[in-house]
């Protein structure tokens, strides 16, 4: 009998998580509000969807770069990694990459390319996106550290949401129509193709303060050139964390302004965080989060672990909203470090990437 390898066992844990999402006929739109059909955006990897969210001050590498990117600096690796990430319920898939090092130079950098290969919820919004970031940051001090990330953001919707949201199917619904596209009478069984909603850059700012070697106090700001919508919401916030080489623990809280209300007359709401994360043996790491979301009034947990070693790491989480009805997403990652291999000389983490 052959052994099971981490990787094909971690693979059958996360299938068997997939199997506890309730069924639901994929012909029919979501019930789930758009923004977590569409995740506000986000992009989360395993570490950070298993704590909740809750790593914009004691997270780095990968995490830094969509949290926090003035983290990157903290742990001092060069990597690539792929990632995925899927909701069965609404059939809305991430599948993206990235680069990031923080070890060559005192200026860390990191470039990642996210996007949906199918359309997520197709019988509903029908939504699809393309998200290119460009992360830098720069320790200023041993207690001080900035980082800057350029974002390109495209949206296409096709479709509607489900009952009780938004105006049903329309022309004008679902951004402009494209008059090329249009045969006969337009309905929900003949959708004529749309321009995208979103086309636009924007950018985030952050900042990460160590009164400690083991405590973090952050403080960022996301999307703030305020498109004023939210497909983009501007969102300000921060966290406190602390780290040592097998626990870290961390609590964040965001404002969100742009994601529920009217345009022009948005209710800002509020998503409260936090997480903790344990080192077994130095190279398993085992996860556990909660988020709260003021506007979906929702509740979430989550739950991870992973294999990180000298050279490679294989990450899985999965969460689950609780409410009816609800949403359970599934993350897997694998990273490589070229570090391993001499590139740029050794690495010294002071945390998990």
């Amino acid at each position: 009998m052959r052994p099971v390898s981490k990787a094909r066992a971690l693979a059958v844990a996360l299938w068997g998580f997939a199997l506890l999402a309730p069924a639901r006929a994929m012909a029919d739109p979501s019930p789930l509000p758009p923004a977590i059909i569409y995740n506000y955006g986000e992009t989360e990897t395993p570490r950070s969807a298993a704590m909740g969210g809750a790593l914009r001050a004691a997270g780095s590498g990968s995490t830094a770069v969509f949290l926090n990117p003035a983290a990157m600096p903290e742990a001092q690796t060069y990597h690539i990694e792929a990632m995925t990430s899927g909701t069965p319920e609404t059939r809305a898939w991430y599948l993206g990459g990235l680069v990031e090092d923080s070890l060559t130079s005192r200026l860390a950098g990191a470039f990642s390319i996210q996007g949906t290969p199918i359309a997520m919820d197709p019988a509903g919004i029908d939504r699809s996106m393309l998200d290119l970031r460009l992360a830098l940051a720069y320790p200023i001090a041993d207690f001080l550290m900035l980082g800057f990330t350029g974002r390109y953001l495209k949206v296409n919707q096709s479709g509607i949401a489900g009952p009780g949201y938004g105006f049903g199917w329309s022309l004008p619904s679902g951004g402009l129509v494209d008059p090329g596209s249009i045969s006969g009478s337009p309905s929900t069984l003949n959708r004529p193709d749309r321009f995208a909603l979103v086309n636009t850059a924007t950018f985030d700012v952050g900042l990460v303060v160590k009164p400690s070697d083991s405590i973090y106090i952050a403080a960022v700001g996301q999307n703030l050139t305020y498109a004023n919508n939210g497909l983009l919401p501007l969102t300000v916030g921060g966290g406190v964390g602390y780290s040592s080489d097998v626990f870290t623990v961390e609590a964040d809280g965001i404002a969100d302004v742009s994601s529920w209300g009217v345009p022009g007359a948005e209710k800002p709401t509020a998503r409260v965080m936090a997480g903790g994360e344990y080192m077994l043996a130095g190279a398993v790491p085992i996860r556990a989060g909660y988020r709260y979301d003021s506007g979906a009034k929702l509740n979430t947990l989550s739950l991870g672990t992973g294999y990180i070693g000298s050279s490679f790491a294989i990450e899985g989480s999965v969460k689950r909203t609780v409410s009816n009805p609800g949403a359970t997403t599934l993350f897997f990652s694998i990273a490589y470090y070229l570090e391993s291999t001499g590139i740029g000389g050794k690495a010294t983490p002071t945390s998990p990437p």
